[in-house]
């Protein structure tokens, strides 16, 4: 089997190397890093005209949205808080457009730290703009727990509860349309969402897998991203309401939903040009 291409999402930045400070595009070596451990071959997007982001991931297998600055308040409908960083607007533009062809073409897709917020705000959600104990000091990840939600993609993936690097000041508040909050830290903010009814594997973490040493949630999308064929998932009896919708807050939340049904039976989409078959994809549960 060819190894899926995943695109990853970069920062568009002044740097210095050698004897040259230029703008450029780059992203922390650990995110290409990760997608290479699980499988997967990296091609790193740096920011562009929104309109080709369709065209981009037309050709991919998988998509990360990496971590980064903060999203621009004005995105949700909100005053920016004076803790708020300074915006990235351009890289806001692409990567909510990156997101959008993926939702829309049946691309697996993951998002990270910021990637999380973004989807989060793609599907008409809004931010926490500042929380504390959720990292160490400026350049350092700090480490916390978080606890997966049963009967959810994350939880077949990364079952019970793992300590994990974690470096964000905001988190989601009120939920987008149709995400379901996965995984949950100690205090109650929301640490991961997916969204069970998109046409192919849909997740994103609060937290910063590629500064770590666990595999788990890279390798689920790679293996979605290389079409691997739909397992059997539990299924459990639970209300409708597990699915968190657009109007559930940030303190709602605390408490893990009620796991959802699953189907093992793949939907097929159709064939995106240089891009494997998309399935809709549940991960197996741990041996």
């Amino acid at each position: 089997m060819s190894q899926p291409l995943i695109g990853i999402s970069t920062y568009q930045e002044e740097a210095q190397w050698g004897v040259w400070t230029l703008p450029a595009a780059l992203v922390p070596a650990g995110y290409p890093r990760l997608v290479r451990r699980s499988g997967g071959l990296p091609a790193l997007l740096p920011p562009g005209d929104p309109e080709t982001a369709a065209a981009t991931v037309a050709r991919l297998d998988g998509l990360v949205i990496a971590g980064g600055a903060d999203v621009a308040p004005a995105r949700y409908g909100a005053e920016p808080d004076p803790r708020t960083g300074p915006p990235a607007l351009e890289r806001d533009a692409w990567e909510l457009a990156l997101i959008e062809a993926a939702l829309a073409g049946g691309v697996p897709l993951l998002g990270i730290c910021r990637g999380l917020q973004l989807l989060n705000v793609a599907l008409g959600g809004t931010l926490v703009q500042h929380l504390d104990g959720h990292a160490g000091p400026p350049g350092v990840f700090a480490r916390h727990e978080v606890t997966s939600v049963p009967g959810t993609v994350l939880g077949s993936a990364l079952p019970g509860t793992v300590a994990v690097p974690t470096y964000h000041h905001q988190a989601v508040d009120r939920l987008g349309r149709g995400l379901l909050a996965a995984a949950h830290a100690e205090d109650g903010t929301v640490e991961a969402v997916e969204l069970p009814d998109a046409r192919a594997f849909t997740l994103a973490v609060q937290w910063h897998p590629e500064a770590g040493d666990d595999t788990r949630v890279m390798d689920a999308l790679v293996a979605a991203a290389g079409g691997a064929a739909p397992a059997t998932a539990p299924t459990h009896d639970g209300p409708p309401t597990a699915r968190a919708a657009c109007g559930v807050t940030h303190t709602a939340a605390v408490s893990p939903p009620h796991p959802r049904k699953s189907s093992a039976t793949p939907t097929s989409t159709t064939r995106l040009s240089g891009a494997s078959d998309r399935q809709r994809w549940v991960i197996p549960p741990e041996q």
